[in-house]
């Protein structure tokens, strides 16, 4: 293999398996990549396992605790903690019959924090609380998996990154399509210049799953301590169509399907383009809303940003599912473990040998916990999550706004404009405190 270029067979043997059914037939035709398997790393010594403690157990919180518990190798899930009892107790129930152990349970999640013989936590609270509990976390000395969205505005996800470096912590964002094999296949082939110069990154959003019709505000169920669900977020009378899952869609806890899905898709986007450290310089947005009013967020939106090496980024419920680059001599796809490149011919022709992108793990859980013995940053840091977090959070702005939004994505500022500035950050609700850089 020369260190400038590698055929199709040698590339193959370094990225993986490929099926190539269908190669023969048309150059029209997609290139399907199939899944592959990773080997998993050595287990640990059960010295240095690593002890887990959980905040918010629910829906992604749940199945975060299985992925979690196939980490058996080389970490324990000794903690968990909810504000809702009732999800607490079905969660010890999945802990213990998933690993055989019995976890403590924390109502409050600074009691958890306190416990010295956590190591790492993992947070999967509604977006709203993403940016208090993993700097806590952080000054409490814990590492921490955040779920992504990594933050609900631009100056938390600022303060998480300075938090995680001022205290030395290993933080992973929830984006696990980092750690999806056809996903960096994708990835690669585009920073390898299989499809020539890329012009233009579609990104697919998800229609809104909400669980219409509204209903009434009410008095909440005994098992949920409402209060501390809301934390820092304004005040707002219950209601069973705010919490739990359709948090998303209500702007004081998240930002909609363009956070949700776009958190993804839209992270891929700068994988794919190298722009982990970076964003675009414009942003323009569109939206519909729910015309009967059940919630807050866009039912329908097209946002197109604009990158100074003259690429454009649209994200959107009208794009394609999944992220699409196009480039000048063709297409590549990803979307939940598929991956298309078209003309499938395409992948006979030599390319340059990809950059080096991060060798795929277990998978996204395990390959944060492999990262803190050695204290390696993971392969989604917090500033990677933060910067596609961004990304999302622009959109939203320049939707709400109803103007372009011009930034600066160097000192991370919006240029001109003192109403989308201030919308780079919100006020806490008392006692809770914004945290700063």
């Amino acid at each position: 293999m020369s260190p400038a270029n590698l055929d199709r067979r040698d590339f193959l043997q370094k990225v993986g398996t490929v099926a190539a059914a269908g190669c023969a037939a048309t150059s029209a035709l997609p290139l399907i990549v199939s899944q592959r398997a990773f080997a998993a790393p050595q287990a640990a010594s059960p010295n240095d396992r690593i002890r887990l403690g959980f905040i918010g157990v629910r829906n992604q919180g749940g199945q975060l605790l299985e992925a979690f518990s196939g980490s058996s190798d080389i970490a324990d899930i000794v903690a968990l903690c909810d504000v809702d009892s009732s999800v607490l107790n079905k969660a010890l129930q999945s802990v213990e019959k998933l690993t055989g152990r019995t976890a403590a349970s924390y109502h409050d999640y600074r009691k958890l924090l306190d416990n010295p013989n956590i190591d790492a936590v993992v947070v999967a609270t509604p977006d709203h609380w993403h940016a208090r509990q993993t700097i806590d976390a952080c000054t409490a000395g814990k590492d921490v998996y955040c779920e992504k969205p990594l933050s609900l505005t631009i100056a938390e996800g600022q303060a998480m990154v300075a938090a995680a470096r001022q205290h030395v912590r290993v933080v992973q964002t929830g984006s696990k399509w980092r750690s999806d094999p056809n996903v960096r296949l994708g990835c690669e082939l585009v920073r390898a210049g299989l499809i020539g110069k890329v012009h233009t990154v579609r990104a697919g959003l998800f229609k809104v799953n909400f669980d219409g019709p509204a209903v009434p505000d009410c008095d909440s169920h005994a098992e949920l301590d409402y209060e501390f669900w809301l934390g820092p977020a304004p005040q707002h009378a219950y209601n069973p169509k705010r919490v739990h899952y359709n948090f998303r869609f209500f702007w004081d806890y998240s930002g909609g399907q363009l956070t949700n899905f776009g958190a993804h898709f839209l992270d891929v986007a700068h994988w794919g383009l190298n722009r982990d450290n970076s964003g675009p310089v414009s942003i323009e947005g569109e939206a519909r809303y729910n015309e009967d009013h059940w919630y807050e967020v866009p039912e329908w939106c097209r946002v197109v940003y604009k990158y100074d090496d003259g690429v454009t980024v649209i994200c959107g419920h009208d794009e394609p599912e999944g992220t699409t680059f196009e480039g000048e001599k063709g297409t590549i796809r990803v979307d939940r473990g598929k991956l298309e490149i078209k003309p499938a011919d395409l992948f006979d022709q030599p390319i340059a040998k990809p950059g080096s992108l991060r060798d795929l793990l277990k998978n996204h859980a395990h390959s944060w916990l492999t990262c803190i013995p050695t204290r390696e940053k993971p392969i989604c840091d917090v500033a990677i999550g933060h910067r596609s977090a961004t990304v999302c959070n622009l959109g939203n702005i320049a939707i709400r706004s109803g103007r372009k939004v011009t930034w600066d994505p160097v000192h991370e500022t919006i240029v001109g404009d003192a109403e989308q500035t201030a919308m780079l950050s919100r006020p806490y609700r008392a006692p809770w405190v914004a945290p700063t850089v």
